[in-house]
């Protein structure tokens, strides 16, 4: 196993530290060690990618499971927030429809038309601003209400990129 996917499977270990230690009661600053962690996944994703294609270590797995890790992680951490009563249940449907909305699509793409996906700046954007919305959230900030929506609409434009610019490319 390579660097990369070594990181991408530490992240998946990361999701399931992250609620623990979100719900953890009697750990000071419980919180504040989830965020950690929500960051240390955010940051392997970064490493791992770039390591990947800096040192031509790209592989079918991580391909694969590096996005899977980043769809598993934002859900857990929507569910966590959700649960607490940070953010309300149509916010979780939206972002759990584009994930399923982009797995089928890209699963498609790739049997029918061999076409493999790739993110597109729409796509880190809309993952820039959850990873603020969420430190917002977390923190309680008093504008993190409106970054989360700005982040829900990110997401819903970048599902509208990805359709668009890979499902052209077939014709």
């Amino acid at each position: 196993m390579n660097l990369p996917n070594a990181l991408t499977l530490f992240r998946f270990v990361l999701i399931g530290i992250f609620p623990y230690l979100y719900f953890l009661e009697g750990l000071e600053n419980n919180k504040v060690w989830a965020f950690a962690v929500f960051i240390l996944a955010g940051i392997t994703d970064v490493l791992d990618g770039f390591i990947a294609r800096r040192f031509n270590l790209i592989t079918k797995w991580g391909k694969l499971m590096d996005p899977l890790a980043d769809k598993l992680m934002l859900i857990t951490v929507l569910i966590c927030l959700f649960i607490e009563e940070v953010i309300p249940l149509w916010a979780i449907l939206i972002i759990v429809l584009k994930e399923l909305l982009m797995i089928l699509g890209a699963a498609f793409l790739y049997r029918n038309r061999k076409i493999v996906v790739q993110s597109n700046i729409y796509g880190k954007l809309a993952t820039f601003l959850f990873y603020v919305a969420v430190t917002a959230l977390i923190f309680k900030l008093p504008f993190a209400n409106y970054i989360f929506g700005v982040a829900i609409f990110s997401t819903i434009l970048a599902l509208v990129k990805y359709a668009d610019l890979n499902f052209r490319k077939g014709n």
